[in-house]
């Protein structure tokens, strides 16, 4: 990028610098830095909206706060651009979100700037909270603030955390940046002036001494409270976070410089747990992110003069939208389907579901554990709950998945989008452990579609069935195999074989051979069995096991080859494993699968690739382990 773009925001590689600048600088510094993230954004893609709507309030806390000292804690993170640009990170955001690069994300081994790693929502005040208690265990005067997003504040655990901080004797703030512009009224300068009156020294001594003084006349007493609720009402909404024990202060403009920097001043002179309300636009400054903030949350590469533009050829269908037209067909063909989504409609492919069925469509907000129960309380009413969440963040609700759904065997579908690596959203959004974590439940079962085609197929057999069916698929697209129109299932818990291996074409010094595919990687698989001539099954179900299949496999191959995009470690391997033991059949087993590491952000065919889940690394791990170089002379495979 050119130097002379940016030329104030170039002087500033720390929080240390921006502190030195004026408020008048600070102001250019914001537009630069607005300019910066688009700029930047526009060239690696990324999340844009929601960064461009904390421009001002990254640079207010940065400049008020001694941070790192005092530490901030941004919820799920995707809008900590700004924050990375300010705190040393500049010149590494042309590499944002790509291998070996700058995260999406805040990251503790990344910087000491990001204090909490987060990418999951509604963590922050838990954390900032466990935070300013640590420091107040040390007697260390800092504060730790917590920047939640109003959509985020719908979840359980934010809740949770404020009735616990509430109670709690230490200097925590959290900042509610509320960015949804129909939720609060415009805000203005009699709001600012109050806000920044109502965070000063002076209300808050009065405030108290008054209580104080007054609580022995009782009479008293109540009219100074309803003259206090009576102001107060002249500036904020009715809330409930004084309920809380909190301190509440707004709502102010999160993109006004001349409020947010004085009431953050008077706030740090505070003590104990303050709550101040923001208001933000997403999108803030860049008019076609103002109009669609959706389309442009997270946006590829795009020209920022032109903005966001249709491919000339339409890309190939992808799971999740094979997902919602199965959806809709299934709803049209049975009444009893409802759909139900933690705020993920557009990431779950829901949106036309909503159009045509909305009296069926039921967003619960950020809140997974509520999502499962929720399904789980219709399903015992005799509708057919189909919950569409990402594998990430099934995560969050697996003791209502085990408790309230699988214990009492109710027939819920689990539709897990974004199964297996994700690419650029790295680790924290990685659907590695959905076969591991849902296998080990009884009643639960897990199938694993190859391709779009079987993605339709076999979430018509989930629905089918009378107990609870998870079915997974990556993010994107897959081999472009066109779904078949109508509703046909496939047979529950059955595989096949897709390739079958030819003695005279088998390599010298490599024994028979079979593998076993779940899922997307079948065809990886088809192609590493050329160089290998082995047999392909695809195994289609990691629950309940094809075990036919499997000893027929055993019976006909020396070893067998099972792959996987999931975790290795109770994995569907390790249910090939178990099931072999169980028939007191002995054969080698070579696991292939995601390794007992995080594997972070980057491009998801370069990342398979590394885990050696591309043809060539599948052919390279079976030659390494049965080759005839990597077996004794005296060695005999049974």
């Amino acid at each position: 990028m050119s130097t002379n773009a940016y030329p104030l925001l170039e002087t500033v590689n720390s929080p240390a610098d921006l502190r030195r600048l004026s408020r008048p600088e600070l102001k250019r510094v914001a537009d630069e830095l607005r300019a910066f993230v688009l700029d930047s954004v526009s060239k690696t893609g990324g999340h844009l909206s929601s960064n461009l709507g904390t421009v001002e309030l990254t640079v207010a806390l940065h400049y008020v706060f001694d941070t790192p000292r005092d530490r901030l804690v941004w919820d799920v993170g995707h809008q900590t651009y700004p924050h990375k640009i300010l705190t040393g990170r500049r010149e590494r955001m042309g590499t944002l979100r790509q291998l070996g690069g700058v995260s999406g994300f805040p990251q503790r081994a990344e910087s000491e700037y990001d204090t909490f790693g987060t990418a999951h929502s509604s963590t922050s005040i838990s954390a900032a909270l466990g935070m300013a208690m640590a420091a107040k265990r040390r007697g260390d005067e800092r504060y730790a603030v917590a920047i939640i997003g109003d959509g985020a504040m719908t979840a359980g655990m934010a809740f949770e955390a404020l009735n616990n901080a509430g109670v709690a004797d230490c200097n925590l703030l959290v900042i509610l940046n509320d960015n949804d512009m129909s939720i609060s009224p415009p805000v203005g300068a009699l709001n600012r002036y109050l806000a920044q009156l109502m965070s000063g020294q002076f209300y808050a001594a009065a405030k108290n001494v008054g209580k104080t003084v007054l609580r022995p006349v009782p009479p008293l007493l109540e009219l100074a409270k309803r003259l206090e609720q009576q102001a107060k009402g002249m500036v904020v909404p009715a809330t409930l976070f004084e309920k809380f024990g909190f301190n509440y202060i707004g709502p102010i403009d999160g993109h006004d410089l001349d409020s947010l920097i004085p009431t953050l001043e008077n706030i740090k002179e505070l003590k104990g747990p303050q709550f101040l309300h923001v208001v933000t636009k997403k999108g803030q400054g860049y008019k076609l992110a103002e109009a669609d903030p959706v389309a442009y949350h997270g946006p590829s590469r795009f020209d920022p003069k032109i903005g966001l533009v249709k491919p000339a050829t339409p890309p190939r269908q992808t799971f999740t939208q094979v997902f919602g037209q199965w959806l809709c067909d299934m709803a049209a063909h049975d009444e009893r389907l409802v759909g139900i989504t933690p705020a993920m409609r557009e990431g779950s492919g829901m949106v036309e579901f909503e159009r045509r069925f909305p009296d069926r469509y039921y967003d619960v907000g950020i809140a997974e554990q509520h999502a499962v129960t929720f399904a789980a309380g219709m399903a015992c009413e005799g509708v057919k709950p189909v919950v569409a969440i990402y594998s990430t963040f099934l995560q969050r609700a697996y003791d209502q998945l085990i408790h309230d759904v699988a214990l009492q065997n109710l027939p819920v579908v689990f539709a897990l989008d974004r199964a297996g690596l994700v690419g650029a959203d790295g680790a924290t959004h990685a659907g590695a452990y959905d076969i591991a974590f849902v296998r080990c439940v009884p009643n639960l079962a897990m199938a694993c579609p190859a391709d779009e085609r079987e993605c339709r197929q076999l979430l018509c057999t989930a629905f089918a069935q009378n107990h609870p069916v998870a079915v997974r698929y990556p993010r994107g697209s897959g081999a472009g195999v066109e779904p078949l129109p109508g509703l046909d299932a496939l047979p529950y818990g059955k595989g096949e074989i897709r390739r079958t291996r030819s003695s005279a074409l088998r390599p010298a010094g490599l024994p028979r051979i079979a593998i076993l595919a779940f899922g997307t990687l079948l065809y990886p698989a088809l192609e590493a069995a050329e160089q290998l001539d082995a047999t392909v099954a695809n195994m289609r179900w990691a629950k309940p096991l094809d075990t036919q299949l499997l000893l027929q496999l055993a019976a006909e191959h020396d070893v067998l080859v099972t792959l996987e995009e999931g975790c290795i470690q109770g994995g569907a391997g390790s249910a090939v494993l178990e099931a072999l033991a169980a028939a007191d059949v002995q054969r080698p087993v070579l696991q292939l699968g995601l390794p007992d590491v995080f594997i972070e952000h980057g491009d998801p065919a370069k990342l398979l690739a590394l885990q050696g889940l591309d043809a060539q690394g599948i052919a390279a791990s079976v030659h390494a382990r049965f080759g005839a170089a990597a077996r004794p002379v005296n060695e005999r495979v049974a």
